[in-house]
């Protein structure tokens, strides 16, 4: 017999991806079935299995791909075949998400069923924007509302006379299309004009905005910032205190859209640390890993790895794919033994002590010239050397080792080809709001952005180019492009630090390594 399947509704948080559960996080990388709505970060999705259903259930003004009762029968009818269905649902699935009707609809059912209970954005977007929802001072209650309906009408489920007389804090969701009545009801019960009020928009997410006031001026100080939904209102005292206790708009990077080209296997660390300093990352897949097509030289020279003196491993990729078909063999790092190992760059070098290799050598820099010399200082002349990179590699590498009189075995580990849907994508964002820089991981990334852009590096006209190193810098200056700033060294924390520096008031317009 069919194993039952369970639903779970998960709270994936406000918007910031890092603000989901764990116990959210290891249920979704479990998922079969992943149906979610419009305000789920949509980074979290690559956290689901690649084989997982993803069904975009979102739900605007004007725009309901499904209705209510439609994912209610979904999640019914998968968890019946057998699936592991997560609901993800913005914020917390009981906080105004809904998630008590779909509760009940797969109790009904039979459906057993879970609740992980999220980060709610009635608490997050004021705490992003500096607001404390309650303090000892000024607020020891909060009441929380919707603002979705009317309140000048009669049948209103919110008693806004009761809620004009509170002394605590009161937070509104969903409330800004109905902002100018809600003000209105507040004033005409009695709430003092006076009463700090702010307005969060996409709370916790770097476009974040945030706009105070007082009850008397706050809908026009909306209105005249452009906002839009979704937003949280906050009154209160409390809301006086963003101007002293404000952080999450004072990054370095904030409100910063950055063009990130990656693999689309990559874990995104370079997005993370953009987000941790204020920027909006916009990842593109450009490049998608996959093995060789024939590995009968690759598997040759890894069953053979302690006849080589050197095996240089020129990417973190390269190591993954190498101990992946290391596996398959059934081989491990003991199949080293005799060899010594070159590590080009810190990341690869790290990447190999996760699986118990610690590199004899580390270049000073991640360029032929540096790695030849300092191979040839190590001792290579008529030394077997392994070269594992990828299938459509620079030469220049192997030519500049055997010049250094080493025996070279030029074996690719990998390949790369331009992801499906990429193409659309990267046009759409550089046609709409456009971007303020674009981070270059690689020559690679690079390299697959022009051709999605058919060579149009105009596109990227008004964005800083930023490179990880001085090779993908030269490989950008080779294509035509202004480099304006490059890595001090080659990782992703050197990378973003040196665009801090470059957007920083004291760096801005530098150009670095151009």
């Amino acid at each position: 017999m069919r194993e039952p399947g369970v639903a779970y509704l998960v709270g994936a948080g406000p918007g910031d991806p890092g603000l989901i559960t764990a116990r959210g996080l290891a249920l979704l990388r479990s998922a079969q079935v992943v149906v979610y709505d419009r305000l789920v970060n949509r980074s979290l999705l690559d956290e689901a299995p690649a084989q997982a259903e993803l069904v975009d259930a979102g739900k605007a003004r004007g725009d309901r791909r499904m209705s209510q009762e439609d994912i209610n029968r979904l999640l019914v009818d998968r968890a019946r075949e057998g699936l592991r269905v997560v609901r993800l649902k913005g914020g917390d699935p009981f906080v105004f998400g809904r998630g008590g009707e779909e509760a009940e609809w797969l109790a009904e059912a039979g459906v057993p069923f879970e609740v992980v209970p999220g980060v709610s954005s009635a608490i997050a977007a004021p705490a992003y924007a500096g607001i404390p929802v309650t303090h000892r001072r000024l607020s020891s209650q909060v009441t929380i509302v919707s603002g979705s309906e009317d309140p000048a009408k009669p049948e209103s489920a919110v008693d806004w006379e009761q809620l004009a007389r509170t002394r605590g804090t009161l937070v509104v969701m969903m409330g800004w299309e109905t902002l100018p009545a809600i003000v209105e009801a507040l004033r005409t019960h009695g709430m003092a004009d006076s009463t700090p009020a702010a307005l969060v928009e996409w709370g916790t997410e770097p476009s974040q905005r945030t706009v105070a006031g007082t009850l008397a001026d706050i809908v026009c100080q909306g209105q005249e910032a452009g906002l839009a939904p979704p937003v949280v209102a906050v009154f209160g005292e409390v809301a006086a205190l963003r101007d002293h206790i404000g952080w999450f708009e004072d990054r370095p990077l904030y409100g910063r859209r950055v063009l990130v080209p990656r693999t689309r296997a990559q874990a995104g660390a370079l997005s993370q640390l953009l987000r941790e300093r204020g920027a909006q990352p916009l990842e593109i897949p450009t490049i998608e890993i996959q093995p060789v097509e024939d590995n009968e030289r690759l598997d040759q020279a890894l069953r053979s790895l302690d006849t080589y003196a050197w095996v240089v491993f020129v990417s973190v990729n390269g190591v993954r794919e190498a101990f992946c078909r290391l596996e398959r063999l059934g081989l491990d790092a003991r199949a080293f033994r005799g060899a010594r190992v070159c590590a080009v760059g810190s990341a690869t070098a790290a990447a190999l002590r996760d699986h118990g290799i610690v590199a004899d050598l580390q270049p000073r820099e991640s360029v032929s010239e540096s790695i030849v010399d300092g191979l040839s200082e190590a001792g290579v002349d008529g030394a077997r050397v392994l070269l594992l990179r990828a299938e459509a590699g620079r030469e220049a590498l192997s030519d500049g080792l055997e010049r250094a009189g080493a025996l070279v075995d030029d074996v690719a580990v990998y390949r790369t080809v331009v992801p499906e849907g990429s193409r659309e994508r990267v046009r759409d964002l550089l046609s709409g709001d456009g971007v303020d820089a674009v981070a270059f991981t690689s020559s690679s990334t690079l390299t697959n952005l022009l051709s999605l852009l058919d060579g149009d590096i105009s596109a990227l006209d008004g964005a800083a180019v930023a490179c990880i190193g001085p090779v993908t810098a030269a490989t950008a200056r080779a294509a035509g492009l202004h480099v304006d700033v490059v890595a001090s060294e080659s990782t992703v924390t050197a990378l973003t630090n040196a665009l801090v520096d470059h957007f920083s008031p004291q760096g801005r317009g530098r150009t670095e390594g151009a």
